[in-house]
């Protein structure tokens, strides 16, 4: 569909969905503190749904560059980063189960698209597939933000788009470093698991599976994270699940070379493999306060804009 296309592009186009996602955090933060959390994260369903559709009618690789990368990255950095705080604002002793059972939701989504999106392709078209996906993502997107409430009246956060003051406190480095490494490895993981089934003689069919297992294991393992975090500490777990992570890859991805294996990796890797999704939000609260919440946001989502742009790339040149 795309004969000028490289495996780059397509890798860069997938690191844009969440490098955009991440570099708009600033000034939907401060849209936020404007207008509330809802008129963003409306934006961010125009962005979304042009992306998707606009995606769909696309003829040439620079046109995806800016409907599936950018808009489509800026619908989604429009809709999350308001809403990522309002959690942790209402829950305390079970925040990070709190934030686990709301991560969970994308690998639920993850994996109904998985196949959907599959079975559309394979009998309609590739168009039809991301119109339909625009359609059902925004129906039940409407909803979610009607219902969304805040408590920054009860709380009063402070919503600078940066508070580069919190760049001289040595846990706030740690903590800004660890993102930007697990990100890194989330991305080229996450990115290049159904190519690397493809690479060792599976089917598409089969290499699909692997990523709905993949995301299956994000929606049974991030409640896990979460109710782990609460009992045994946030930082403590989230260090503990990204070493084993990386584990993991050396001890049984790399080795692997049947389907069977590779469907175990997906699953135990898809458990572990967000351990930032879930935590990032209550690290921040445990290092900076619910004050100051929303600062330590907007620089964790600076720092890993890097990352989330070249992570795929990464893989897929050390895979040559």
């Amino acid at each position: 569909m795309f004969p000028e296309a490289t495996p780059m592009d397509f890798a860069l186009i997938g690191g844009l969905n969440f490098s955009m996602a991440m570099l708009v955090a600033p000034v939907v933060t401060v849209i936020a503190r404007k207008y509330g959390t809802k008129l963003p994260m409306f934006l961010g369903l125009g962005f979304l749904a042009s992306g998707y559709v606009s995606a769909s009618f696309s003829q040439r690789v620079w046109q995806l560059y800016l409907s599936q990368g950018a808009l489509i990255g800026f619908g989604v950095g429009f809709i999350y980063i308001p809403s990522l705080p309002v959690l942790s604002q209402w829950f305390d002793k079970k925040r990070s189960l709190a934030n686990g059972i709301s991560a969970a939701g994308s690998g639920i989504g993850g994996l109904i698209f998985s196949f959907m999106d599959g079975s559309i392709i394979q009998k309609i078209s590739l168009a039809w597939a991301l119109r339909l996906t625009a359609i059902i993502s925004c129906s039940v997107l409407i909803i979610a933000i009607l219902l969304i409430r805040n408590r920054n009246e009860a709380i009063q956060p402070s919503q600078r788009g940066f508070d580069v003051k919190l760049l001289r406190r040595l846990d706030v480095l740690l903590l800004l470093s660890w993102a930007f490494l697990s990100m890194l490895g989330y991305i080229c993981l996450l990115f290049s698991l159904p190519d690397y089934a493809r690479s060792i003689g599976l089917s598409d069919s089969q290499a699909t599976v692997v990523n709905a297992i993949l995301n299956l294991g994000t929606a049974v393992g991030r409640p896990l994270i979460g109710v782990a975090s609460d009992r045994f500490g946030r930082i403590e777990v989230a260090g503990l699940l990204t070493c084993f992570c990386g584990a993991t890859c050396f001890a049984i991805w790399l080795p692997s070379a049947s389907y069977g294996v590779l469907v175990l990796f997906a699953f135990i890797s898809g458990a572990i493999l967000g351990v930032f999704w879930v935590t990032v939000g209550p690290l921040c609260v445990e290092v900076a306060g619910l004050e100051q919440l929303q600062s330590l946001l907007s620089l964790s989502w600076s720092f890993i804009v890097l990352p989330t742009t070249f992570g795929r790339l990464c893989g897929l040149v050390m895979s040559f």
